[in-house]
C-alpha cells in the first residue's frame, strides 16, 4: 500500500538505567544511564510503524532548521519525507525510565509554534495515496490552510484517518473515520454539559460487562455528536485496553472490544490504532471491520511490549494467535516470573464438547496456566481430510479463550506441536486418553528441558467425528 502520513514530527529519546542511590545534593535518584535510543516521535512514528510493516509510506511535515531535525531524518531512511519549513527549533521528548518505571520526562522545544505554511510539495503528496493518516501532536500541521484544503479534497475519494490532539485542528469534514481517545472526545465536546445525563444513556446491545456502562454511554453519545459537529463519515471513540465506541452518519453506533491482553506501554497505541485503520481501508474494508483491525493492530502493539518491541530487532517475534491476539510468550514469562507452573495442552478442538471443557478444566489445576497448542486449519485438513476442520482456528481460538481455564493460544501449522513447545518449555504437557504417559509422542519433547507429560481422565462416548456425524444426519 502507499500511505501517506500528514502531521507534526517530534524525537522522542527513551533513557533507561538503573538507581541503587540517591544524590547527594538533593533527595532524587541517580540514574546509572545503560541506553539511550532515539527514534523519530509523532507522525514520525506513525510513519515507522507502517514502513516497519512493508508499505510504502510518504511522511508530510515540517521540520526545523537544525541538527535535530537532520537526526530525524536519519532515523527515517526507508519513509519518503517531504517537509516544509516549521520555523521553531525541533520539539524532544526525552522520557527517563528506571527499569520498568517512568521517572521524569524532560520536553524541549515543545511549545505550540505558530501554524506552518504548507508548500506545493507538500500538498502534491497527497495525490494517489491508497490511504491517508493524520497524526494531529497539537502543533499546527494540521491546521495549515492550504494542507487543510488539499486533504478535504483528496477525501472524496481515498479513505482519510484522522487521530485529532487536545490542542490541534478539528478534523476536516468529509474525512472517513476520526479516531479520539475518551479524552480527547471529552475535550471536543461538552456532552454533558448539554443535558445528556451520561448514567441513563441507553446503549445498544453491548453484552461487556467489564466495560462500566458510564464509560460506553459517554462514548456512545461523543462519538455520535463529534460525526455531527465534523461532518465526518463515522468517529471511533478509543477506550483504552476495552476496544473503541463506533458510530456513524446514519446513526449507527457499536462497540468494538479489543481482545483480552496484558497491557504494556501504552505509549504509540493509538497511533497503531490509527494505522491499521488505514491499512484495512486501503485494502478495502469498510469502516466498522477497519475499526476492528485497529484495535487488535493497537492490542497486538501493547502485548508485545510497545513501542520498545517495535525498534527491537533481535530476539525470536513473539507467538502470535490469529484473532484473537493473545501473546502466549508474555504470559508465560509473567507465570514463570512469578515462581508460578506452565501448562500446555493441545488438539483440534474442532466442535468444542463437554469432554473438551473437562479435560482442559483438569489440564488448568495442574499449574498456573494453561496454554492451548491448537492445529492450524491446514494441519486439521492434513490430518483428518478436506472436509475438517467444521469451524475456522480464528472461531476455535475465540471458543477456547472464552473458557475460564485457558490462559492463551498458539496455533501451529505442523502436524504435530513440538517446535511450538519448544519455543515457551512449559513444565508440564497435559493430556486426556486412555494410555499412559510415556506412550504421548510429546514425552520427548518435554524431556529436552526437564518437562513432565501427565495424562488427564478421558471421557468416553463424547468426540467431535461423533458429534459432527450427529449433526450431519439432523441436518
Amino acid at each position: 500500500m502507499r500511505i501517506v502520513v500528514v502531521g507534526d514530527t517530534l524525537l522522542d529519546v527513551d533513557v533507561a538505567g538503573t538507581s541503587d542511590r540517591l544524590s547527594p545534593d538533593a533527595p532524587v535518584p541517580v540514574v546509572d544511564v545503560t541506553t539511550d535510543d532515539r527514534r523519530a516521535g509523532g507522525a514520525g512514528l506513525v510513519a515507522t510503524m507502517l514502513v516497519r510493516d512493508g508499505h510504502d509510506v510518504t511522511l508530510v511535515t515540517v521540520l526545523g532548521d537544525d541538527s535535530r531535525a537532520q537526526e530525524l531524518r536519519d532515523l527515517l531512511p526507508d519513509v519518503t519525507v517531504v517537509a516544509g519549513p516549521s520555523g521553531a527549533p525541533t520539539p524532544v521528548k526525552t522520557r527517563v525510565r528506571v527499569v520498568d518505571h517512568a521517572l521524569v520526562r524532560i520536553d524541549e522545544g515543545c511549545a505550540t509554534p505558530p501554524v506552518p505554511e504548507a508548500t506545493d510539495a507538500m500538498t502534491a503528496a497527497l495525490d494517489d495515496a491508497d490511504a491517508i493518516v493524520v497524526a494531529d501532536y497539537g502543533r499546527g500541521v494540521a491546521a495549515a490552510p492550504a494542507l487543510r484544503e488539499a486533504l478535504a479534497r483528496v477525501a472524496e475519494h481515498t479513505p482519510v484517518v484522522w487521530d485529532p490532539h487536545p490542542k490541534g485542528a478539528a478534523p476536516v469534514p468529509g474525512i472517513t473515520v476520526a479516531t479520539p481517545n475518551a479524552a480527547e472526545a471529552r475535550r471536543f465536546t461538552d456532552v454533558e454539559g448539554h443535558g445528556v445525563p451520561v448514567a441513563t444513556v441507553p446503549v445498544a446491545t453491548v453484552p461487556f460487562a467489564t466495560v462500566p456502562f458510564a464509560t460506553v454511554a459517554f462514548a456512545t453519545v461523543a462519538a455520535a455528536a463529534l460525526v455531527e459537529q465534523w461532518g465526518v463519515g463515522a468517529v471511533a471513540v478509543t477506550l483504552g485496553d476495552r476496544g473503541a465506541l463506533l458510530a456513524d452518519d446514519r446513526s449507527d453506533s457499536r462497540f468494538v472490544p479489543a481482545p483480552s491482553v496484558t497491557a504494556g506501554d501504552p505509549c504509540g497505541a493509538g497511533d497503531r490504532l490509527a494505522a491499521g485503520v488505514a491499512v484495512a481501508l486501503a485494502g478495502g474494508a469498510d469502516v466498522p471491520d477497519a475499526v476492528a483491525a485497529g484495535v487488535v493492530a493497537a492490542s497486538e502493539y501493547l502485548a508485545a511490549g510497545g513501542v520498545t518491541a517495535l525498534f527491537a530487532d533481535d530476539g525470536p517475534a513473539p507467538l502470535r494467535v490469529p484473532g484473537a491476539d493473545r501473546d502466549a510468550l508474555r504470559t508465560v514469562h509473567e507465570v514463570r516470573s512469578a515462581g508460578g507452573t506452565v501448562v500446555a495442552t493441545g488438539g483440534c478442538f474442532d466442535l468444542l464438547h463437554a469432554g473438551h471443557a473437562r479435560t482442559l478444566s483438569a489440564a488448568r489445576a495442574l499449574g498456573d496456566c494453561l496454554v492451548v497448542c491448537l492445529n492450524s486449519d491446514s494441519s486439521v485438513r492434513a490430518l483428518k481430510g478436506p472436509e475438517r476442520p467444521i469451524m475456522t482456528q480464528d472461531d476455535r481460538v475465540e471458543l477456547l479463550l472464552a473458557l475460564d481455564c485457558v490462559d492463551a493460544v498458539v496455533v501451529f501449522d505442523e502436524h504435530t506441536p513440538d517446535e511450538a513447545l519448544r519455543r515457551f518449555r512449559p513444565d508440564v504437557w497435559a493430556k486426556g486418553g486412555d494410555y499412559t504417559a510415556s506412550e504421548l509422542p510429546e514425552a520427548a519433547t518435554l524431556a529436552e528441558w526437564g518437562g513432565h507429560v501427565v495424562t488427564v481422565p478421558f471421557h468416553p462416548g463424547r468426540s467431535t467425528t461423533r458429534l459432527a456425524a450427529a449433526l450431519e444426519h439432523v441436518g
